[in-house]
């Protein structure tokens, strides 16, 4: 007879508050938010998504590089900014325009990255520049945790990334760090179904990617994170963990709506029918269901939130393109004193620029 038992299935099923019809199935889980507030919400998730979609525009007409959109996943991000402290940390992949704007950053800044210009990287706000490598920088965000809990500081670190993270082996050295060293971290997985072409299915036999963090002993949850009252319940229990030094992972349920990056084309690896199905589970309209039902939502006040948005996307965006930079930055910022070798090449560039 075996030692080893069988394999025990993971249990599947995710927090919701609303359903994809905005119909409540769990009261308790909703929120305290007054209809101010909820117009806040719906009003920012607006902003956020005609803020993403300017960028595809923009990458079309010459005015940016390659930019990775968020269509779909404003929900998951939303949630878990509104669930932690303002002086907490946020450690974002690449696709957490929500998330950094909502934690401090700029509109102009994000812009400004994304056209090419590091100043975008250059903003007070708690939260952490782009991380462009897979799976890297959760490593980060649990090394700041642990250093908040050495110097006995209130704040947690929440890191952002995707389904294909888990299929990272820097993100397991990051899940087993955490409980040994009891950091405070919140781990925010958003599964949004793709790793570029590859889907989930592809990428892992495992039924969660919450069971991911089973080994090392993690609390972890999965919730709809196309649901922004299940996403804020789950993350602000999360972060209220975390801050007693028990790190979790968030499984978020969502869906990239969008393309990968504007350099890629959904329609060579998947189906018209799967992209009209996961529309219909779209956080946005979602939102807008539920307020109906409460009499917030008038054909009137989404135009006013598209109108409003609009306006602060053109702002932003003509401020991030007002921005120049000068030759010499080139070698100002490449190290606190100029080897031997840049001040030759600064001398030669001076030479050029004057004679010009």
């Amino acid at each position: 007879m075996s030692l080893i038992p069988p394999f025990q299935p993971v249990d599947s099923s995710m927090v919701q508050v609303l359903d994809p019809d905005g119909t409540v199935v769990r009261p308790e889980l909703l929120p305290d938010w007054d209809d101010t507030k909820l117009r806040e919400v719906y009003k920012t998730m607006i902003l956020i998504r005609r803020a993403d979609k300017k960028f595809t525009m923009l990458q079309r007409t010459g005015r940016s590089g390659t930019y990775p959109s968020m269509e779909g996943q404003e929900a998951t991000q939303m949630g878990m900014i509104y669930a932690i402290n303002p002086d907490d940390w946020v450690f974002p992949a690449f696709r957490e325009l929500a998330a950094c704007y909502m934690h401090g950053v700029p509109l102009e800044k994000i812009y400004l990255y994304w056209m090419g210009d590091e100043w975008g990287s250059n903003y007070e706000a708690n939260v952490l520049p782009v991380s462009i490598p897979v799976g890297s920088h959760p490593l980060h965000a649990v090394g700041t945790g642990w250093a908040f809990r050495l110097q006995n500081k209130p704040q947690i670190t929440v890191s952002f990334f995707s389904d294909g993270a888990t299929s990272e082996g820097m993100l397991y050295e990051a899940l087993n760090f955490a409980p040994v060293f009891k950091s405070r971290t919140v781990f925010c997985c958003q599964n949004n179904g793709w790793a570029i072409s590859t889907p989930t299915s592809k990428q892992t036999n495992a039924k969660t990617l919450a069971q991911k963090a089973v080994a090392a002993e993690l609390r972890n949850v999965r919730v709809d994170g196309n649901d922004i009252f299940a996403m804020y319940a789950v993350a602000r229990d999360a972060a209220e963990l975390a801050r007693q030094n028990i790190p979790v992972f968030i499984e978020a349920m969502t869906y990239r709506l969008g393309n990968h990056t504007t350099s890629d084309d959904t329609g060579k690896y998947r189906s018209k029918e799967e992209e009209e199905s996961a529309r219909k589970r779209d956080p946005i309209l979602r939102l807008q269901k539920y307020l109906v039902t409460k009499n917030i939502w008038t054909p009137e006040f989404a135009k006013e939130c598209e109108a409003d948005a609009d306006k602060i996307v053109s702002e932003a965006v003509a401020a991030a393109e007002k921005v120049t930079q000068k030759p010499e930055d080139i070698f100002d910022y490449h190290y606190e004193k100029k080897t031997p070798e840049l001040e030759a090449q600064y001398g030669q560039l001076k030479r050029i620029m004057e004679s010009a």
